[in-house]
């Protein structure tokens, strides 16, 4: 009896061993939530592997795989998170390939009377909502854009940092700040913003979502099967439908 008990748990715990191998972990942007979340389906449906999803402000992923969580995908809102995960070593060879691209604009309450249409008008806003602009890839693409038009310094004292940029988006839906800078990916997701101008291209530094596996996971060939479902056809149109471009891949990156 007590082999047949020792037996059972020595099933049981590689049970769970292999449900865990078919199991992605994966650690995103949260500004991807709802493309990831339909596409999840979609890829057990083509692979026979789960997704779970991890979403958030990139900087945070990008420390919480440094510091050792086991994730097998990081998909990143900016490439200096990737450039730091890639630096510790963490990224499996020749799996980092830039996914997706993404604009910045600048929404109000929808119900707000305030015209907005230049730079300039921010000026008279009491306050902005940024994810944090010394971390968060969409507040340091934010600030980037406001430092070249020469209004970082006038505003930063109006600005509310988020934790995120879903947070931000919140703010301006609640009407706790005047207006926002977030993706035109999270605007378009609200009823209760309206976009009151798009930050032209190129006065905002190249955005890029890279996504890469790593060496720490506990279901790598999930991670890899996740990466690859990402670059099909089919998940693309689902990324288009949702807002997100798809930018030149960089050199020397390649499908893993």
């Amino acid at each position: 009896m007590r082999h047949l008990t020792l037996l059972c748990a020595v099933v049981t715990l590689l049970a769970g061993s292999l449900a865990r191998a078919d199991k992605a972990l994966v650690f995103a942007a949260v500004s991807t939530t709802d493309a990831l979340q339909e596409l999840a389906p979609a890829f057990t449906k083509a692979t026979g592997h789960t997704v779970e999803f991890s979403l958030g402000a990139s900087s945070d992923l990008a420390r919480q795989v440094i510091a050792g969580a086991p994730a097998d995908v990081f998909l990143s809102a900016d490439e200096a998170q990737m450039d730091a995960v890639e630096k510790a070593g963490l990224i499996a060879p020749a799996t980092r390939v830039d996914l997706l691209s993404n604009r910045l604009v600048v929404v109000v309450p929808a119900d707000a009377k305030t015209k907005l249409s230049t730079p300039s008008a921010l000026r008279g806003l009491k306050r902005l909502s940024l994810a944090d602009p010394e971390a968060v890839p969409a507040g340091v693409y934010a600030k980037a854009w406001l430092v070249k038009v020469g209004l970082w310094k006038e505003l930063a004292p109006k600005v509310i940092p988020a934790l995120d940029v879903r947070a931000a988006l919140a703010a301006v839906e609640t009407g706790r700040v005047d207006a926002g800078v977030v993706y035109s990916t999270d605007a378009a997701h609200s009823k209760r913003v309206r976009v009151a101008f798009q930050v032209p291209e190129q006065d905002v530094p190249r955005i890029a979502y890279p996504a890469a596996v790593l060496t720490r996971g506990d279901a790598t060939e999930a991670g890899r099967a996740f990466v690859r479902f990402l670059q099909s056809d089919a998940a693309r149109k689902v990324f288009a439908r949702h807002g997100f471009g798809t930018p030149a891949v960089a050199p020397g990156t390649r499908a893993p």
